[in-house]
């Protein structure tokens, strides 16, 4: 029988992995971390346009897409945003609120990193870069990895290698494959909060207003968000279409709302009763932007005085703003996704320990797992608190 190394592998160098390090390292696991990468926390650096969104004030599950909904709600009690912003607090991080609860660093995401690897460091975490994983098994209870450095051995084994979100930046679907290995199941995987193409049609028809970021509020099924929608030379992308992205299949329609907080056939019906002679560009120019109104109402309507209008006219007009509705082509796919939906079947894990079922000492934490968070600082949250609950047994 082989003696184990080390107590602990995990496998990726991101938020979770790091965390469960942490936390295992403190419980005097011996604990080894491996990432492919050639350096620890690509996507802590590169998230929040570098000033790294790593909670928010308000966290439910709820604010979570899984099969299984119940299944981050142990491990989101156990390790709270308030526990995280205390780890920040004592490292003497500056922070900010942004809209909805949103917490973001002053300074740069490195500092959340820097924390982490700080942690890591104090608890004698072995962090072991540019090393692929070229085959690994279980035999008499030790897992077994072979790299180019050789054989590496360890009594529990985490995968926290994340998803297939953002290739460029090394991800890769090793986590799904590890868990097939051993019998796990896979939820389908898809990119989520992920920019919204167009078709053909209406591509060619609003890529010109490449830029134009208006506040909306858009559907698709039951669920709703508020928020910019930002026009691409693509197609859709700004917060509320990253948003409803992660909601979104393939051949729905969007309902969009271009002014949730007013109520043009209102605006127009008094406009008409006070006899203006305004034209309908003039009075909707005050509420939208001029080039969008252009790409969604017929010209030949936009200079006619408002006193003009009909009573149909003006429920067409209203209706075209208010419950404006789009087929997407597509998503951009894996390639700009800020998450990947899908994942390791929680079904087969312990909520309680991270747990595989089947497999006691193989662990699965973060977004390799079937749980998805909303845009906002959710799926950092997910990251401490699924790495925090496996440190505690790992």
């Amino acid at each position: 029988m082989v003696m184990p190394v080390f107590d602990v592998i995990i496998i990726g160098a991101g938020a979770a992995g790091l965390m469960c390090a942490i936390e295992a390292g403190k419980r005097g696991r011996k604990v080894l971390i491996l990432d492919h990468a050639n350096k620890a926390g690509k996507k802590i650096l590169m998230s929040g346009g570098g000033r790294c969104n790593f909670t928010n004030y308000s966290v439910a599950a709820e604010n979570y897409l899984s099969r299984n909904p119940h299944f981050c709600k142990s491990a989101l009690s156990r390790y709270t945003q308030w526990d995280f912003l205390a780890l920040v607090n004592a490292h003497r991080i500056a922070y900010h609120e942004r809209l909805h609860g949103q917490l973001f660093c002053d300074d740069s995401a490195k500092d959340i990193l820097t924390m982490l690897l700080t942690e890591c460091a104090a608890v004698g975490v072995t962090v072991q870069l540019d090393t692929r994983i070229d085959q690994l098994d279980q035999q008499d209870g030790t897992f077994r990895l072979s790299t180019a450095h050789g054989i590496l051995t360890a009594q529990s084994l985490v995968i926290a290698s994340g998803g297939l979100s953002i290739p460029k930046m090394g991800a890769t679907p090793f986590g799904y494959k590890v868990a097939e290995q051993f019998g796990l199941a896979i939820v389908p995987t898809r990119a989520g909060l992920v920019p919204l193409t167009l078709q053909p049609q209406d591509k060619d028809l609003f890529a010109p207003l490449s830029g134009i970021a208006v506040p909306c509020s858009i559907s698709a099924g039951q669920r709703q968000f508020k928020g910019n929608l930002l026009f691409t030379h693509r197609g859709l992308s700004g917060p509320c279409v990253l948003q409803i992205s992660s909601y979104w299949q393939p051949g729905a329609t969007l309902h969009i709302n271009l002014l949730p907080e007013g109520d043009i056939a209102d605006l127009l019906s008094t406009q008409k009763a006070q006899q203006s002679r305004l034209m309908l560009k003039t009075v909707l120019a005050e509420q939208l932007p001029k080039r969008l109104l252009s790409a969604l109402i017929p010209e030949d309507l936009l200079i006619t005085p408002v006193q003009a209008l009909t009573h149909k006219q003006v429920q067409a007009i209203s209706d075209q703003l208010h419950h404006w509705q789009l087929k997407p082509n597509a998503t951009e796919g894996y390639r700009t996704a800020e998450v990947t939906i899908g994942g390791v079947d929680c079904n087969d894990i312990s909520s309680k320990t991270l747990a595989s079922l089947k497999h006691p000492n193989l662990y699965f934490i973060g977004e390799v797992l079937d749980v998805s968070g909303w845009l906002g600082g959710y799926n950092f949250q997910w990251a401490w608190s699924s790495g925090w609950c496996a440190g505690q047994y790992v």
